[in-house]
């Protein structure tokens, strides 16, 4: 067999091998490339939407038992690669960074700045380039989680500044802006300057994900904050109690109102499970993620457990993703992680959806 005919036996092969995100075959999409046959060695890449797509290793494993099972194949060798898309915009800020993704939550206390801080790492540890924008400007808590020194930025041509570093992860937050345990006292018009700073001053360079913790959705402050920015969508965070997911509606319900995507929700909190027994207790109750996403018709993005290790971790400037990777909390973020991206890529691929991904943010108490 020539190795042309090898080369179409392959492809007719491949296209027998199924995206269950975006519901097509791996060569219409275009993920196939470089291939080469030579001898019966079969080589070639599989190049996905994100490095954090949570079913690489069962797509690489079927193209390799599918391309073996052809006649003539004495070897197969894939080599599982990523580019990620980026969504349309026509904002003039950010055109450097692929896909925006907002966390929100209708209350505090909920955990909302802790899965942003380990989404972007979960983000980071899969290869992805990404940044990090702490925009809860009354409570910047994560440098404190990151382990940071609150110091300011450094400047850059224009006016503009750097983002801080840490954990290969960009980082920006109104706590760079004044002195460690000072309050941040600011007016409305204030808040959204700094805003507009974060997105239109700061040297993101080039990113696949910025994801932006965002400040609670209401409070006991009547606050009005306006800004523009291309969101590829937004990730609700509740705790299982009705009463979390009764506030984490309206999250979802702003998002619609001003035409950005509803990735899913997360139920933050989930479960605490005993060294002792070993055996889930669902502390808050449970089920509220669950609930709200079904009644929303939005994906549910998975549950976190209850780990004081979760909040060691924040204290001490580690996040659980670092300090204990196979902790159950650290894989249910990894798995978070690929499903965020999932989604975006979906949104992406979707004909059927035109996102206006300009919108007006506006939390009044």
């Amino acid at each position: 067999m020539s190795d042309q005919d090898l080369q179409v036996k392959i492809i007719g092969a491949l296209k027998t091998v199924m995206d269950p995100d975006l519901n097509k075959n791996i060569v219409d999409l275009g993920f196939v490339k470089n291939l080469e046959t030579k001898d019966g060695k079969v080589k070639f890449d599989v190049e996905l939407t994100t490095p954090a797509c949570p079913v690489k290793e069962e797509l690489k494993n079927e193209c390799q038992t599918k391309v073996g099972e052809i006649e003539g194949v004495k070897d197969v060798t894939v080599n599982m690669t990523s580019n990620v898309r980026p969504s349309e915009h026509q904002q003039p800020i950010l055109t450097g960074v692929k896909n925006i993704i907002a966390v929100a939550s209708g209350k505090g206390g909920v955990g909302k700045s802790t899965v942003s801080t380990n989404l972007a790492i979960a983000l980071s540890l899969s290869g992805a380039k990404v940044g990090l924008m702490d925009a809860d400007i009354y409570g910047p808590s994560i440098p404190k989680m990151l382990g940071m020194p609150i110091k300011p930025p450094k400047g850059a041509d224009n006016n503009k500044f750097f983002p801080h570093e840490k954990y290969n992860l960009k980082v920006i937050s109104a706590a760079f802006l004044t002195e460690e345990g000072q309050p941040l006292m600011l007016r409305g018009p204030m808040l959204g300057g700094i805003i507009q700073q974060f997105l239109q001053n700061v040297e993101w360079g080039e990113l696949d994900y910025l994801v932006i913790d965002l400040p609670p959705g209401t409070g006991d402050v009547q606050l009005t904050l306006t800004q523009r920015a291309p969101l590829s969508g937004g990730v609700i965070v509740t705790t299982p109690q009705q009463i979390s997911a009764i506030d984490a509606d309206k999250g979802v319900k702003m998002f619609r109102q001003v035409k950005v995507p509803v990735l899913g929700v997360i139920e933050n909190m989930s479960y605490f499970v005993c060294d002792g027994c070993d055996k889930k207790h669902f502390i808050f109750q449970s089920g509220a993620g669950q609930k709200l996403a079904d009644d929303s018709k939005v994906p549910f993005l998975g549950d976190i457990p209850l780990i004081p290790d979760v909040v060691a971790g924040g204290d001490t400037g580690v996040p659980i993703l670092l300090s204990n990777p196979d902790s159950p909390a650290s894989l249910a973020y990894k798995e978070l992680a690929g499903k965020v991206a999932a989604q975006i890529s979906i949104n992406q691929a979707s004909a059927e959806k035109k996102i206006d991904s300009s919108f007006e943010l506006a939390w009044k108490a």
